[in-house]
């Protein structure tokens, strides 16, 4: 099968060359392809297509840096995705696309599924959905997966906060956002499944449970065997110590409703996934 991997430096795109090997499929990253250029898209495929399947795991994440530069973020993860819809569409490739919690407002408790309203409330949620809309139109063989909170190989939370406790005895952390920690390789081995099928349309793939971001410092701090303490605070209070940062939802959880309604919900406990990370 002749697979292309946008992405492949962040987190999951690892997790997706751990999962595929190194030789399963032409990994690229920015440097290689900017997906935001439709001409460059074009050419690629021209060039190394055609594909059968596409996993774009290339987005700008930043969500504070989304909120200071839209257009940049518009480009990467509205623009981007359907330029490879449109590309995957010329060859009837499969185009597996990452989104995110971020697309819905939280602001009801419980948990969100598929068929929920978006109304995203930051510059990030807001250019992920219209990602998702323009790929989902460019091309009818696109699954969009919506995940949240990962953790993998190289900058995410978990690893941020184990380097502060190197250097502090306590950290101030959010305690009323609540969301699911999803482990990059679960989620790997998940969008393989998915695009195997024809369910196309919108998924939710987290790992299972929700916490909050102190909740999972602490865990995250417990698991690693490592003596510090959070001090929780509101979302408001941090607001006011960093007038500076997007808002985010305060409900965002998923629940994974299209796995276990067509090939079964694979994904772990999060507490499980993330022993095993830290392990």
């Amino acid at each position: 099968m002749h697979i292309l991997v946008t992405g492949c430096n962040g987190q999951l795109g690892r997790a997706l060359k751990e999962r595929l090997g190194p030789d399963g499929a032409d990994w690229v990253d920015l440097e290689d392809l900017d997906i935001s250029d439709a001409a460059s898209v074009d050419a690629w495929f021209a060039t190394h297509g055609p594909y059968e399947v596409v996993y774009n795991c290339a987005a700008f994440t930043n969500v504070d840096g989304c909120e200071a530069n839209f257009p940049a973020a518009f480009a990467a993860n509205a623009l981007g995705p359907m330029n490879l819809a449109r590309a995957c569409a010329s060859c009837d490739a499969t185009l597996v696309h990452i989104s995110t919690d971020y697309v819905f407002p939280g602001n009801e408790p419980g948990e969100r599924v598929e068929t929920d309203v978006p109304a995203p409330i930051s510059a990030y949620g807001r250019s992920k959905l219209a990602g998702e809309g323009l790929a989902l139109a460019a091309n009818p063989r696109t699954h969009v997966v919506r995940t949240a909170w990962l953790y993998g190989e190289g900058k995410n939370f978990v690893r941020t906060m184990l380097s502060l406790a190197d250097r502090f005895d306590e950290v101030t952390v959010v305690d009323d956002q609540l969301g699911n920690p999803t482990s990059a390789t679960d989620l790997a081995c998940e969008l393989v499944r998915i695009a195997a099928t024809d369910e196309f349309g919108i998924w939710h793939c987290t790992n299972e449970g929700t916490c909050s971001w102190a909740d999972l410092a602490e865990v995250s701090f417990e698991l690693a065997g490592v003596s510090c303490s959070v001090k929780r605070c509101s979302s408001s209070d941090w607001k006011r110590m960093h007038p500076e940062s997007a808002d985010r939802p305060a409900f965002s959880s998923l629940r994974n409703a299209k796995l276990e309604a067509t090939i079964g919900n694979g994904m772990r406990p999060w507490r499980e996934a993330l022993a095993d990370y830290l392990g």
